[in-house]
């Protein structure tokens, strides 16, 4: 599995002179398409949606983000009826990075998914991240975003990476009281998330919900009942 949120192509343009990684994007670009082209029609659709994404995310590297919004859309319909989470979560990310017109749209289902789907806990961490970044700084939504992404490394987190992803998302916490109330000791941030309600999932976990409802404004491209019932029972 790749790293969540790795994108090195979209990043080869911060390591070398401009016209230099632009000629390596391009190439991979060619490259890419050229693979998608030998593909013949009745391959797999989840490897077609997999190169669908290499060009993607080329495409955002060159900052073609209309071109890297289509190819990441038609993936992500491929792989949520594969049940591939952690690859929808993927393509979210990327349509979220093109800044087309409903690219908040594309974060909101990237964070549903992060959370209902039991998917590697940094893949929630970088959606809500995000969700952090969109809203003001005196937004609940904030604050009930980096409880969320705390609570789900508390459940999900394998033993070697627990310490420093909790480490990592109670600096979240840390931050968006910050700049949420201006708590700058233990003893006031302790007192900030008790009257915020961030202890107690039972309490902030529907708040997550209500603020992705709110996000979403009805316009969910699955049904997410449908999605529910495909769980997995453990």
């Amino acid at each position: 599995m790749k790293d969540p949120g790795l994108r090195p192509e979209s990043g080869i343009l911060e390591s070398s002179t401009d016209e230099e990684a632009r000629a390596y994007l391009e190439e991979q670009l060619k490259n890419h398409q050229f693979e998608l082209s030998q593909l013949s029609r009745d391959a797999n659709p989840l490897d077609v949606a997999k190169v669908k994404m290499d060009i993607a995310n080329t495409q955002l590297g060159l900052e073609q983000n209309e071109n890297a919004w289509n190819e990441s859309r038609a993936a992500f319909d491929v792989f949520v009826e594969a049940e591939d989470w952690a690859s929808a979560i993927e393509a979210c990310d990327i349509m979220y990075q093109t800044e087309q017109p409903a690219s908040i749209q594309a974060l909101i289902h990237g964070v549903w998914l992060s959370v209902t789907y039991p998917v590697d806990p940094e893949y929630t961490i970088g959606m809500m991240s995000n969700i952090i970044d969109e809203t003001p700084n005196n937004s609940d939504g904030a604050a009930v975003a980096a409880a969320t992404a705390h609570y789900i490394v508390g459940i999900r987190a394998s033993d070697e990476k627990h310490d420093s992803l909790s480490f990592l998302t109670k600096n979240m916490i840390t931050k968006v009281a910050q700049r949420h109330s201006d708590v700058k000791s233990q003893e006031k941030l302790d007192f900030w998330m008790e009257k915020m309600n961030l202890n107690d999932p039972e309490k902030f976990l529907p708040m997550m919900g209500t603020v992705i409802d709110a996000i979403a404004n009805g316009q969910w491209w699955f049904d997410r009942d449908a999605l529910r019932d495909r769980l997995p029972l453990n």
